[in-house]
C-alpha cells in the first residue's frame, strides 16, 4: 500500500505523514517542493518513507507524483489556490484523495468534480481534518439522534502559540475578509466575516472565547447532506488581541485582495513567534445540534481540545488509510456525506483524539 502525501514537510502534512507511518504498513511518498526538507524527514522515519519533488502550481507534476499510489492526501496550501487543482489532478491520475481544505472558496469548484470522479471509479474526500473535519461528523452524529434538525452551530478556537507556518496565517486572513457563507432559514446567505460575535465555552486550558462569523466549508456542506434549517460556522484567535490586529488590517484594506494577503502574511510569518504571547498551546472545536427527538426539544454538544497539527493531520491519515484500502463509494464528498461518525471517533480515540458528547 503506498499513500503520497502532497505538502509532507509542511506543519500540518508532517503530522498526516507520521501517523500513517504510526499506524499502518503503507510505504509514505513525502512528496514536497522541498525537496530536502522532504528528504530530511523521509530519513528520520525510515525505509518506509520517501522523498519526492512536487510544485503544486503544475498539474502535471501533481498528476506524475500521484500516480500508482493507493490513495493521497493533499496539505497545500493555502486551499482557496491549491484545492481545486489538487483534487482535480487526483481524480486525473485515478487515485483516491483526501485533504484538509479550510477555505469556503474552492468548495463548489471541489464537489463540481463529482460526475468525473464517479465515472474513474475514484473518491475524493474535501476537508477531513479538524475544522471542517472532526467538525462535520459530530454533526453527522448530533443529526443521526434527532428527528428534525433545526440549528447546527460550529464553533472554533485556534491558538496562536499552537500554529505556525505561512499558509496558515493566509487561511484565517482569507477567513475574515470581506463576506462569508453561512446557511440560515434554509438557504445559503453571505454575510460579513468577523460580524456576529458572541462568547462560547469550550473545554480546558480553552475556556469561555468570543468567536464570530469566519469564512469556512462546513456552512456550505453540512445542509447538502443533512436537513437543518441553520449552519452556522463562526471562530476565532487565542489571545483575542490577535484577531483585534487582524480587524485593523481589515479597517486598513490591508488583506482585501489575496495579492495583498501574500505580502502582509510573508511580514507576519517573518516574526510569527511575537503573536504566540499570552496564549496556550491547544486549540478546539465545539458543535452544537439543536432539534427535536420524539416531540421533544434536544440538544448535542460535542467539544474536543488537543494540539492543532494532531487535530488536522490524524483525520486526514485516518481517510487516507480508509481510502488506500478501497472501502468506500466513488465520488466526491465532504466527510459527512460518506463516513460513518462512531467508527471514526474510535480511531482518534486510538490516537488520544477525545470526542466529548454531552446530550
Amino acid at each position: 500500500m503506498k499513500i503520497v502525501v502532497l505538502g509532507g514537510c509542511g506543519d500540518m502534512g508532517s503530522f498526516v505523514v507520521r501517523d500513517i507511518m504510526a499506524h499502518s504498513d503503507a510505504e509514505v511518498v513525502i512528496a514536497d517542493y522541498r525537496l530536502d526538507a522532504a528528504k530530511k524527514l523521509a530519513a528520520e522515519l525510515g525505509p518506509r518513507a520517501s522523498a519526492r519533488f512536487v510544485d503544486a502550481t503544475k498539474e502535471d507534476s501533481l498528476v506524475e507524483v500521484m500516480r500508482g499510489a493507493d490513495a493521497a492526501v493533499g496539505c497545500i496550501g493555502p486551499f482557496y489556490k491549491f484545492a481545486a487543482p489538487m483534487t482535480r489532478a487526483a481524480v486525473k491520475a485515478g487515485v483516491n484523495y483526501v485533504d484538509i481544505c479550510d477555505d469556503y472558496g474552492p468548495i463548489p469548484e471541489v464537489l463540481g468534480l463529482d460526475a468525473e470522479a464517479r465515472r474513474v471509479g475514484v473518491t475524493a474526500i474535501t476537508g477531513l481534518g479538524w475544522t471542517p473535519g472532526i467538525t462535520n461528523l459530530m454533526a453527522r452524529d448530533g443529526a443521526s439522534r434527532l428527528d428534525e434538525v433545526d440549528a447546527i452551530h460550529v464553533a472554533w478556537a485556534g491558538g496562536a502559540a499552537d500554529s505556525q507556518g505561512l499558509a496558515v496565517i493566509k487561511h484565517v486572513f482569507y477567513a475574515v475578509t470581506g463576506e462569508v457563507p453561512t446557511y440560515m432559514d434554509g438557504d445559503w446567505k453571505n454575510i460579513p466575516a468577523s460580524s456576529g460575535a458572541e462568547v462560547v465555552e469550550f473545554p480546558a486550558p480553552l475556556g469561555r472565547i468570543r468567536v464570530f462569523h469566519c469564512g469556512h466549508p462546513e456552512p456550505l456542506t453540512i445542509p447538502r447532506y443533512i436537513r437543518a434549517k441553520t449552519v452556522t460556522l463562526k471562530g476565532a484567535l487565542t489571545p483575542d488581541w490577535n484577531n483585534k490586529l487582524v480587524d485593523v488590517f481589515n479597517a486598513l484594506r490591508l488583506i482585501n485582495t489575496p495579492r495583498k494577503i501574500d505580502r502582509v502574511a510573508k511580514v507576519i510569518h517573518a516574526i510569527e513567534g511575537i503573536f504566540r504571547a499570552g496564549g496556550v498551546p491547544f486549540s478546539g472545536a465545539r458543535v452544537d445540534v439543536i432539534g427535536r427527538k420524539d416531540g421533544q426539544e434536544r440538544r448535542y454538544t460535542y467539544t474536543t481540545v488537543d494540539k492543532m497539527g494532531r487535530l488536522t493531520g490524524i483525520p486526514a491519515a485516518i481517510g487516507a488509510v480508509m481510502l488506500a484500502q478501497r472501502t468506500l463509494p466513488a465520488g466526491v464528498f465532504a466527510p459527512e456525506g460518506c463516513l460513518e461518525p462512531e467508527p471514526f471517533f474510535a480511531e482518534l480515540a486510538k490516537r488520544n483524539v477525545k470526542v466529548e458528547r454531552i446530550a
